[in-house]
C-alpha cells in the first residue's frame, strides 16, 4: 500500500466516478483502476461497488475512507513540518478575493510570494464576501480579501481600508453637489452591490437603522458596472468613497447618516500554516501595512 493508491482511492470515493477521478489526479482511467485493484487485492476486500453507473463505496470502502484521508493529511503535515524547519514552503494555498474588486497590491503580493516560494501552488477565486468567509472558516480557502461591515468573529483579520459609502451621480443629477440623507436617497432608484457583499451589508444596515426603504433598481458585482449604469441615468450608485473617485463621469455625494465605514480586510484562520502566514506578510508589504499590526491582530483575535 502506498500514498498514491490512497490518493486515487479518495479521489474515486469523492468523485464517485473513475473517469472524473482520473482527470483530477492527472493520469489515465486505466491507471487509476489498476492501482485501486492492487489496493483491494492487498486489503482483501472490494472498496467500490462497480455494478451501477457511479462508483459507490462498499462497507469496506466506507470503513477505509476516513483512515485514507487521515494518512494523506498526515503525510502532508510531515512535508509541511519539514518545510517550515528548512524554510522551503510547499503545498497548496487557496486565496479568495471579493468579486468585482480589482486590488493591484494583492496581485503584487501573490507575484512576489510565488517568486520566493515556487513550491507552493497558488489558486485564486472570486466570490461574494459571505461565501469567502465561510470557506476560510471551513478551510476551503486559506486566506481571503473581503468586503465587510466588521472583521469576522473567530478569524484573524487585518483591515486594509475603512471608508464610508457615498452616493455617486452624473453631472446635472438632482443630487449633484449636495450631501444627502438616506431618506432623501430613498426617493431615487439605487444601483448597488448584491447581497452577500460588505458594501451592501453596510448600506442595508444603515437603511434599517434609519427606517429608510430605498428602491434597489439594479445590482452588479463590479464597481465599473455600477458606475456605468449610474452614468446612464439608471440609478444612484452606492460605492465606497475611493471606488467612486475612480470614475470621472460621476460625482461622489456624502450620505449624512450612513457613517459606519465599509471595510476591505484580509482574513485567515487562527493557527494557519506557514504558507498562509507568509503570504499575509507579503500582503502587508504590498499594502504597506506594518507586520507588527498582524501580530497584534492575531493576539486580539485569539
Amino acid at each position: 500500500m502506498d500514498l498514491r493508491q490512497l490518493e486515487y482511492f479518495v479521489a474515486v470515493a469523492e468523485e464517485r466516478n473513475f473517469t472524473r477521478a482520473a482527470q483530477r489526479v492527472h493520469i489515465s482511467q486505466s491507471g487509476v483502476s489498476a492501482q485501486i485493484r492492487r489496493l483491494e487485492k492487498e486489503l482483501g476486500a472490494e472498496l467500490f461497488d462497480r455494478s451501477g453507473r457511479s462508483a459507490e463505496l462498499t462497507v469496506a470502502g466506507e470503513a477505509a475512507l476516513e483512515h485514507a484521508r487521515a494518512a494523506l493529511a498526515a503525510a502532508g503535515a510531515v512535508g509541511q513540518a519539514v518545510g517550515e524547519v528548512t524554510g522551503l514552503l510547499r503545498g497548496n494555498l487557496g486565496v479568495g478575493m471579493v468579486i468585482g474588486c480589482t486590488v493591484t497590491p494583492l496581485f503584487d503580493a501573490l507575484a512576489a510570494f510565488h517568486e520566493a516560494h515556487p513550491g507552493v501552488e497558488l489558486s485564486l477565486r472570486e466570490d461574494n464576501s459571505d461565501r469567502l468567509v465561510a470557506d476560510v472558516r471551513t478551510g476551503s480557502l486559506d486566506l481571503a480579501l473581503i468586503g465587510a461591515e466588521t472583521e469576522p468573529e473567530g478569524l484573524d483579520s487585518l483591515t486594509i481600508v475603512a471608508e464610508p459609502l457615498v452616493a455617486a451621480v452624473p453631472a446635472g443629477h438632482e443630487l449633484d453637489g449636495n450631501a444627502v440623507s438616506l431618506a432623501e436617497l430613498a426617493a431615487h432608484p439605487v444601483v448597488c452591490m448584491p447581497s452577500g457583499t460588505g458594501q451592501r451589508a453596510v448600506f442595508d444596515r444603515a437603511c434599517a437603522e434609519r427606517g429608510a426603504q430605498p428602491t434597489i433598481a439594479l445590482q452588479a458585482g463590479a464597481a465599473q458596472a455600477i458606475a456605468d449604469l449610474a452614468a446612464r441615468g439608471l440609478g444612484v450608485a452606492i460605492l465606497s468613497r475611493s471606488m467612486a473617485a475612480e470614475f470621472d463621469e460621476l460625482t461622489a455625494v456624502p450620505i449624512t447618516d450612513a457613517t459606519e465605514p465599509a471595510l476591505l480586510a484580509l482574513t485567515w484562520r487562527p493557527g494557519a500554516g506557514a504558507a498562509a502566514r507568509e503570504l499575509v506578510r507579503y500582503c502587508c508589504a504590498a499594502f504597506r501595512i506594518s507586520v507588527d499590526q498582524v501580530c497584534r491582530s492575531e493576539v486580539t483575535a485569539r
